[in-house]
């Protein structure tokens, strides 16, 4: 899709020096690593099967498994092809170096704990200069050019707590809607200079495919969201509890309010319902526990109903 727009002069690739010279230092070591990781996969998924008890089964899966462990060197083919491409597109674009002020402004930024320094115990001065070198770029840019500077850090450069497709508000001044956007996901960045580059029809006759989300990442989403709706709804049982709309009662005075009273909840309920909200706000993290604007919500609650539909619930299934 970005070597399409390219090519076809609808964008300019702007490659800060510091992120073309960390690529070409690490792209050996991440190309290595992804296919040791799957090797390690496929010969610890065979070793279980070997110990598993004898079945009419077994063999084919154990066959199964190592032709497609002699299918490795065709990934790492793969992944090496991939990130020749990924090279070959940053060489081709304006490489921007680092300039004095540049690191000055990223010094300062770390001096007074801004984004991206506001996490503790992490050095962000990698980022702090990639996102001052946009700036520049955009202060430096002619009348009618526009800029947008796409990341997937969320953590350190989108706004905490809240719409994560904003900016941190220590960086908010520098984007705006027109001149200077601010993009997580490359598509939101590529449907603003023309959604046909997102049309599947398109993409296939490009000879692009889109791989399907294998079940363990919609598991693992679901579970991510399923604790961001519970911990909203716990949050909100907390509010009815300190405003007195819930009382909180032993098992007794539970049952003789009727038992499905919606205006009382057991103590006993209450206190493991409270350690449960603080091992989710551990797991997950303050930024995706909220709080969350209206919009925010509807993309979580969203997000969880397909998932669940997908794997075979009704829709709008949103129990936790």
């Amino acid at each position: 899709m970005v070597a399409e727009l390219v090519k076809e002069k609808q964008i300019t690739l702007l490659i800060p020096q510091i992120v073309l010279s960390e690529f070409k230092a690490n792209r050996d070591r991440v190309a290595a690593r992804s296919v040791r990781s799957l090797s390690t996969h496929f010969n610890l998924v065979k070793e279980a099967v070997r110990n598993a008890p004898a079945g009419v089964q077994k063999e084919q899966v154990l066959t199964y498994l190592s032709d497609l462990d002699h299918r490795i060197p065709i990934v790492d083919a793969a992944a090496n092809g991939a990130l020749d491409q990924i090279e070959g597109m940053l060489n081709e674009g304006i490489v921007l170096k680092t300039s004095d002020a540049a690191k000055l402004k990223a010094a300062d930024r770390a001096l007074h704990r801004q984004a991206p320094f506001q996490h503790e115990g992490k050095n962000g001065m990698a980022d702090a200069m990639i996102i001052e070198t946009y700036f520049e770029a955009v202060r430096s840019g002619k009348a009618r050019e526009r800029f947008a500077f796409v990341t997937h850090n969320k953590n350190d450069f989108s706004l905490a707590g809240g719409n994560q497709k904003l900016p941190h508000l220590d960086l908010a001044p520098g984007f705006s809607r027109i001149k200077s956007m601010y993009f997580i996901t490359l598509a939101d960045c590529i449907r603003k200079v023309d959604d046909i580059y997102l049309d599947p029809e398109f993409m296939k006759a490009l000879g692009y495919e889109f791989e399907p989300r294998s079940l363990s990442e919609m598991v693992d989403e679901m579970d991510v969201l399923t604790g961001q709706v519970w911990y909203n709804r716990h949050k909100n049982l907390a509010w009815e509890i300190k405003h007195k709309k819930v009382k909180v009662v032993t098992q007794d005075e539970w049952v003789k309010a009727g038992s499905n009273n919606s205006t009382h909840i057991v103590d006993s309920v209450w206190d493991g319902a409270r350690r449960a909200a603080a091992d989710t706000l551990k797991r997950l993290g303050k930024a995706k526990c909220g709080p969350h604007d209206d919009f925010e919500w509807g993309m979580i609650n969203g997000k969880l109903s397909a998932i669940r539909w997908k794997l075979g619930d009704d829709w709008d299934m949103l129990d936790t």
